[in-house]
Parts: C-alpha cells; sequence; structure tokens
C-alpha cells in the first residue's frame, strides 16, 4: 500500500487523536486496536474499522494490535480466527508482534475481580436469568437491588472461588458489578462480569477455566493492559462507556484509555448483523461465508474485489457519529474505477452463437497481436487467432431490427473486436425455429483499419470456435432485491427479500484461449460484459469459473429510480 493511499481526509476520530498529541497526552504516543470476536467472518464494516484503526495508527507512527475477544467458547473457532487474520493481511495491513488473546488475560481479569470484590464492588448473584431482567427494571421504572447484593466480601469470595473450581452448575451464579440500580443507563445496573460456561474447550485455554468474562468487563481492562490510548468502536457502545470507564477507575489497571464511538456502517441491499448472516449460511441461503453474494471480505474477495478499492470505499464514506446507509452504487464504483486501470482486456462469449465466415481461407488461422489494455502500453500485448468460424453473443443478432441496435441484422454489417469487417447472408434455424448459426462473408481489406467511406457503427466481441475455451460464468448480482431489508418498518423477515436473480449460471460460455492460462483470484474486463475474476475455487478437471465481480454500469441505477418513483 502507498503512502498517499493512507491520507485521508481530517475527520472528529484524528481531531481528537491531533488534539491529544498537541496537548502531550499520552506522551504523544497513538495506540490503536482492532478487537473483533472469533465467531464468523468479517464483513465489509469490519473493513471500515480495520481501516480507521490501522489507518491511524500509520498515520501518526503509531502501533495498532490485533486482539481477539474469544471470551465465548460456545461461538468462537479457529476457522474463524485465521480467517479473520488473512482478511486484515489482505486488505494491506500488518499488525508484526502485535497479536493478542482476550483470554491471554484470563488471570489477570479474575484478579481485578478480586479487587473489585474485596472493595465492595462485586458480588456474586444467584438470580436466575429471567429474575435478573426483572429486578432490573425498565428504560422508565429503576431496578431494584438483588437480595444478594450485601453478601460479605469473604462469602463472594469464597464463591467466586467455587465458581471458578467448577462446582456449580451453568446459570446458577454469576459474577455482578455494584454500580447503581436506579441508574437511568442500564448498563450501569449492576452488570453481570462473570458467567459460568462448563464442560467447553477453550481453543487457546482448553479446559482450564469454566468461569468466563463479559465483553464490557473484558474489554476496557484488556485495552488498559495492552496500553491503547484511543479505543475506537462503533457508536453502539456509546451507552456502554460509562462502564468501560467505571470498570478503568475501580481497579488498579495501568492505564486509562479513551474510548471513542463512530457510526457502523450500513450498506444497501445485505446485512451487517452477524447473527443475519450466520443465518444466511446455516441454513443454505448462500453456500458459505465466502460466497462472492455475500458482503464478508471473504465473499468479496472471491468476487473480484481489490483491497485497494475497499480502502478508498472507506476513504470515501468517511467517519462521522451520524448513522446512514451507504449506497451499494458507491462501493461498486470503486472497484470499477480500480479495475477499469488494472485489469486486462479480453473476450468472452457468454451466450454463443456460431458464426460461419463462408469466404474466408479454409483451414487459415491468423494470429491477431491485440493489446491487453487500450491506454496503458505496459500491459503489452496478446495473440488472438482468427478462424474462420467464430463464436458471438446471441444477443448481438436479431434478424430484424431497427436503427438503434447497432449489432448485426441479416444483411447488416458489424466489425469484429480488432478483426474484420462482416456481413450477415443467411440464417440457419432448428426444427424448432431457433437460430443456430449465421453465415457471413469477411472484407479483407477492414483487418485493423476502417477504409474511407466505409461507415460501420457496431463493434461486438468473438471468440474461434476452434481455439476457444469452455468455461462456466457465473454472474453475481445484488443478495437483496429491497435496499434495506432489515428494516424495523417493515414486518417480514428479512430472508423474503433475497434476490432470485443474484445468481445465474452460464454453463456454455467460450472464452478466448489466453483465459486458460489465468490464475486463481486474476481479474480482467470481459469487453462490453464487465469484470471478472477467474474463481478461487477451482474444481480439477472442470471448466474453468468466472465470477462476475461487477458491471460495466450500474445497472441497478434506473431500476432504483423506477422505485422511487
Amino acid at each position: 500500500m502507498s503512502e498517499d493511499e493512507t491520507v485521508v481526509a481530517g475527520n472528529f476520530v484524528r481531531q481528537i487523536i491531533e488534539s491529544d498529541i498537541e496537548a502531550g497526552k499520552h506522551d504523544g504516543k497513538v495506540a490503536t486496536r482492532f478487537p473483533p470476536e472469533p465467531n464468523g467472518y468479517l464483513h465489509i464494516g469490519h473493513a471500515k474499522s480495520i481501516c480507521l484503526n490501522f489507518g491511524i495508527a500509520m498515520d501518526y507512527q503509531g502501533t495498532c494490535n490485533l486482539r481477539f475477544d474469544d471470551t465465548n467458547p460456545h461461538k468462537e473457532n479457529v476457522e474463524y480466527i485465521e480467517s479473520i487474520r488473512q482478511d486484515v493481511h489482505w486488505l494491506g495491513y500488518d499488525w508484526g508482534e502485535r497479536l493478542y488473546y482476550a483470554s491471554n488475560y484470563f488471570e489477570r481479569l479474575y484478579e481485578y475481580a478480586v479487587e473489585l470484590i474485596t472493595a465492595g464492588k462485586a458480588y456474586v448473584c444467584d438470580l436466575t436469568a429471567d429474575e435478573t431482567r426483572e429486578y432490573r427494571g425498565t428504560l422508565t421504572a429503576a431496578g431494584k437491588p438483588s437480595p444478594f447484593r450485601e453478601r460479605s466480601v469473604e462469602e463472594n469470595l469464597d464463591l467466586l472461588q467455587r465458581m471458578r473450581a467448577g462446582e456449580f452448575e451453568d446459570g446458577a451464579r454469576v459474577l455482578r458489578a455494584k454500580i447503581d440500580m436506579s441508574s437511568p443507563n442500564m448498563n450501569m445496573r449492576d452488570p453481570t462480569l462473570y458467567r459460568i460456561r462448563r464442560g467447553v474447550i477453550h481453543h487457546q485455554t482448553g479446559e482450564s477455566w469454566c468461569i468466563y468474562p463479559m465483553y464490557d468487563f473484558t474489554h476496557p481492562v484488556s485495552d488498559a493492559l495492552e496500553r491503547i490510548t484511543h479505543s475506537i468502536c462503533t457508536l453502539e457502545f456509546a451507552d456502554h462507556r460509562p462502564l468501560y470507564d467505571w470498570i478503568l477507575d475501580n481497579t488498579s489497571v495501568p492505564c486509562h484509555p479513551q474510548q471513542i464511538e463512530f457510526s457502523r456502517l450500513n450498506l444497501e441491499y445485505t446485512v451487517m448483523s452477524k447473527r443475519k448472516l450466520t443465518a444466511l449460511v446455516d441454513e443454505g441461503c448462500v453456500e458459505g461465508w465466502d460466497d462472492p453474494r455475500m458482503p464478508t471480505i471473504a465473499g468479496l474477495r472471491r468476487r473480484g474485489f481489490t483491497p485497494g478499492s475497499i480502502r478508498e470505499f472507506c476513504t470515501r464514506i468517511g467517519v462521522s457519529k451520524s448513522e446512514n446507509t451507504v449506497q451499494m452504487g458507491m462501493l461498486e464504483s470503486c472497484i470499477r474505477e480500480d479495475l477499469n486501470v488494472n485489469s486486462q482486456r479480453r473476450m468472452a462469449v457468454l451466450h454463443p452463437l456460431k458464426v460461419v465466415i463462408t469466404d474466408y481461407p479454409e483451414g487459415q488461422v491468423e494470429q491477431l497481436e491485440v493489446a491487453n489494455h487500450p491506454q496503458d502500453e505496459s500491459m503489452g500485448v496478446r495473440s488472438i487467432p482468427f478462424t474462420g468460424e467464430l463464436y458471438i453473443d446471441k444477443n448481438d443478432f436479431l434478424e430484424t431490427a431497427s436503427k438503434k441496435f447497432k449489432r448485426l441484422v441479416t444483411g447488416g454489417e458489424v466489425r469484429l473486436r480488432n478483426a474484420y469487417v462482416i456481413r450477415c447472408n443467411e440464417v440457419i434455424k432448428d426444427a424448432a425455429g431457433e437460430i443456430i448459426e449465421l453465415h457471413c462473408s469477411y472484407d479483407p481489406a477492414t483487418l485493423g483499419a476502417n477504409p474511407e467511406g466505409r461507415k460501420v457503427k457496431g463493434v461486438i466481441h468473438w471468440v474461434s470456435v476452434e481455439y476457444g475455451v469452455e468455461a462456466e460464468v457465473r454472474l453475481y448480482d445484488r443478495l437483496f432485491s429491497q435496499p434495506v431489508p432489515d428494516s424495523a418498518k417493515e414486518d417480514k423477515d428479512y430472508r423474503e427479500y433475497l434476490n432470485p436473480d443474484s445468481l445465474r449460471t452460464l454453463t456454455q460460455s467460450i472464452v478466448e484461449p489466453a483465459l486458460a492460462e489465468a490464475n486463481p483470484g486474476e481479474r480482467f474486463q470481459f469487453e462490453r460484459e464487465g469484470y471478472f475474476c477467474v474463481d478461487l475455487h477451482q474444481p480439477a478437471g472442470s471448466p474453468m469459473i468466472f465470477n462476475r465481480t461487477v458491471t460495466l454500469r450500474d445497472s441497478w441505477a434506473k431500476i432504483e429510480e423506477k422505485q422511487k418513483a
């Protein structure tokens, strides 16, 4: 990643950091962290946080830790850890030696829990989950103290030690902070700090623990132990900030990081809830976490998105405290701009229609030298074999058409991309009346030129029948048909808005021979069709698979205009 890519317009987070540096706070140091839970794959919303945290650390000569918040072994998986590491690296960021796990601090967290009990600021509570909710009260009514709130320090210490030793069943007891049951902030009404989770094998600590700390206790302590200066998180944690500060103020942690909240990313035509994304995977609505229709970083990578396009997208949407929904077109625009400059051109016929050039010399093969990119000579050239039998796309031919149709018609002419002008003389149909072949003639004087006086408006792409390569082409589109599928205003389940046309698979497409050597993940512009990449999961011995990354133009713009109208 170039230095220019990390220089972004100022935002309120950077303004806070610059003010702190100027004031000498934290000795002028900047230390951030990206703390994902390993309970699923990262999505485009996480990419915003990754770019913000790592980008700030890079710009202010600071550090950024990658820390896994692994405090809920019921939902965590080593697969998720590996995918998160891969995603962060793929986006262009490196944590160096600063890879941490919240589980690294389990013993320290337990010691701080003992500190709180000893100071009379935490207690073991025997209320059931339902009773706890009832005692907590509502947004308009204060809670009431647990009957176990006034247990002695000695009893609480004994019960906590026995919880750790595994004497009690799951849910039998929890450790709670003793704060304020009448607080207007529900998070301050004696929140749970520890719960019992027996018989679970943790991916880092094995069976060493049967009690696990809650996120609201773990997170501030982990930040402090790592000497984070600015704990940047999304707005849903704003109401948790008083508890974050309370934990730090009431334990002997080495420093007090500053929590700063920004608005999370909401993107049209998808969902950002990890719970809902997990349901799509578990219920088979998609092929997996890296399905190219998913908003996961793995899905975007498999679809053909580049790290630079995602970083550019995160830069463009900016950082603010205002909740808003970003148009999908902005993300698609970023990848179009990237691939337009950086992808080589190829020809691919998605819906083949055979063309026989009846007057082309039988058995002749011409190797046409063609530029890989029309504006970038550094990408070099390639040879394309031209023969007397070709495939064109069915959509590029009509028997009769209006003057607005600038492709091939019966009795009309069209230029083959990088080759000759041809004229359609005869249409061959099968018994059912379907067009199966066109017989054409060609003008040998039109190769690589357009002689004066010859007016041919249309240019179409083609592939040699003899040398073309069979391929499977997957036309991916937006996963949902509605811009906000999980809107609370709608009395429908978000899955009801799944787009039935989000994937169309073409199994008879033909691509030019140069594509046979393409590597998994390699990206191309299929001329006149869009941007495609070689699928990362290529089955051995099967035709190559190409995934459509994005169309050449925003084909949804007109649809959205009609919906608004």
